[in-house]
């Protein structure tokens, strides 16, 4: 799940910052759902590189 999401946000070029934030969102929001007690390792594996992306994509700071 997190490999398509990283692969639409980098990818797909009529996704915009707000719907990239979403996604990034629900993802987490699913990876949660699924192991409830494992936020913080979402936190230390895929929250940065998504914020990495969205960086990258969007030319953010």
């Amino acid at each position: 799940m997190m490999s398509m999401v990283s692969s639409v946000i980098s990818q797909d070029p009529s996704l915009t910052v707000e719907e990239a934030s979403e996604l990034a969102a629900s993802a987490k929001r699913a990876a949660l759902a699924m192991f409830p007690d494992k936020e913080l390792a979402y936190d230390l594996l895929y929250k940065p590189r998504l914020q990495r992306l969205m960086r990258e994509r969007f030319r953010l700071q």
